[in-house]
């Protein structure tokens, strides 16, 4: 345990130190190869990141990447907020729902949580701000669903978490849906009784509209629908591998952008460097977590660290909430792709040994990544209303401390029953 305590000391070091997460994991790995094995370390390294940028389930990733920053760039938040607002005025809590339904919908195509918080307030603050709604809670339920853009697929995280755990992205994607629709309905939920019980906080209806009226402007949301239906079923049904659905999303994006009139120079510019850059500091990561999973197995350390959990004689429960503290304390300083790939690699041992299966584990650490969003002092979400509100970031965690008790309570119910997340993907994959 001696070489354990020692590269842990150097990855806090580093990471205290304010060093980019793939130099830190790339150098305590090469640290563990360098002294603490006897095999070479730079044939260590190359094996490694290569292994890792030669995988073909990877190629995937830029490419939904690149679909979500053309879609951030189209007047999509503007056309969502259009479309649901007639719809969704008459429910209790009106037009706050357009927060959590939209982002549910952004977050479909975008798979960034801070993306999805971002696009969506940009529109719909401004606007439930200049109708009376409770700004508190308008900041809370963006804050909040605002985080499922992690969860609801296709999701970057999750395929970060596939490449890391060596599980098929499809199934990743399918075993997010239930997960995230529950989500979605707890929050709904949430707004529905406070609105019931702060009826004074609530404004009257601003919109009236006929059925056509609300069809009409629906119409402008079937673009987006149906490129979000596309990329699953042909996932589903086998058409298209997890490769070839991330090309024709990136198609379906650029023909939604020239529908919406927002496609040119500039857009296809700005979103090739958004894409990149994204890809670039994900692509680095993985490397990195690669290469130190390769120099923990030199090391000993996994069989370490499973040796003395095996010792300590938890029971599966209290495993995951041990882990949950963990994953909790390590959202107050890292953010989502940098918590799966240190983890993963040392805890997946664990959990499989405790009975759970793999996908059911990565949905856990999505939301587990999801409460890191709107934890201080590193909750992305926090950041980008606080950039946009000017409000300071402990109000606006405040505002959606509900949201985070939500989550908790999803997790809860995901741990108790674990089929929520695994079994869809057995229905559709295993038939």
């Amino acid at each position: 345990m001696q070489t354990s305590a020692i590269l842990v000391l150097l990855l806090v070091a580093l990471l205290a130190g304010g060093v980019w997460i793939s130099v830190t994991l790339g150098t305590v790995a090469l640290a563990g190869v360098t002294f603490f094995s006897s095999t070479r370390p730079e044939i260590t390294l190359f094996t490694a990141y290569w292994n890792t940028y030669s995988a073909y389930s990877l190629a995937s990733l830029p490419m939904f990447i690149w679909m979500s920053e053309i879609l951030f760039r189209t007047r999509l938040s503007e056309q969502m907020f259009a479309g649901l607002a007639p719809w969704l005025d008459s429910l209790p809590g009106r037009l706050l729902h357009v927060n959590v339904v939209g982002c549910g919908i952004f977050g479909a195509v975008s798979g960034s949580s801070a993306a999805t918080c971002a696009t969506v307030a940009r529109i719909a603050l401004p606007e439930l701000e200049s109708r009376g709604y409770d700004r508190r809670m308008s900041m809370g339920s963006l804050c909040g669903a605002g985080t499922l853009g992690m969860l609801i697929p296709p999701s970057i995280g999750m395929i970060v978490y596939a490449v890391a755990a060596d599980v098929s992205i499809i199934r990743m994607f399918l075993a997010g849906i239930l997960p995230g629709l529950l989500l979605l309905a707890l929050f709904s939920g949430y707004l529905v009784i406070w609105a019931l019980l702060h009826p004074k906080k609530m404004p009257a209806r601003s919109l009236s509209a006929t059925l056509r009226q609300k069809l009409r402007a629906s119409l402008l949301l079937i673009p987006v629908i149906v490129l979000i239906g596309a990329v699953f079923l042909s996932l589903m049904t086998g058409t298209a591998t997890a490769n070839e659905a991330s090309a024709f999303g990136v198609l379906g994006a650029f023909v939604i952008a020239l529908l919406s009139r927002s496609l040119n120079g500039k857009v296809f510019i700005d979103s090739i460097s958004g894409a990149l850059r994204t890809t670039c500091m994900i692509m680095f990561i993985l490397g990195a977590a690669s290469f130190l999973t390769v120099a923990m197995g030199f090391t000993g350390i996994p069989r370490a660290l499973a040796e003395w959990v095996v010792a300590m004689q938890l029971s599966p429960y209290a495993l995951i909430l041990a882990l949950t503290l963990v994953y909790l304390m390590l959202g107050c300083a890292l953010d989502g792709v940098s918590m799966i790939v240190l983890t993963t690699a040392v805890v997946l041992p664990m959990v499989q040994a405790a009975g759970f299966d793999p996908i059911w584990f990565g949905v856990y650490i999505i939301i587990m990544i999801e409460l890191a969003q709107v934890t201080p002092p590193v909750g992305f979400n926090l950041f980008v209303l606080q950039g946009m509100t000017g409000e300071n970031i402990l109000t606006i965690a405040r505002a959606a401390w509900p949201f985070f008790l939500l989550m908790v309570l999803a997790t809860v119910l995901l741990v108790a029953f674990p089929g929520i997340a695994t079994w869809f993907p057995a229905f559709v994959m295993d038939r």
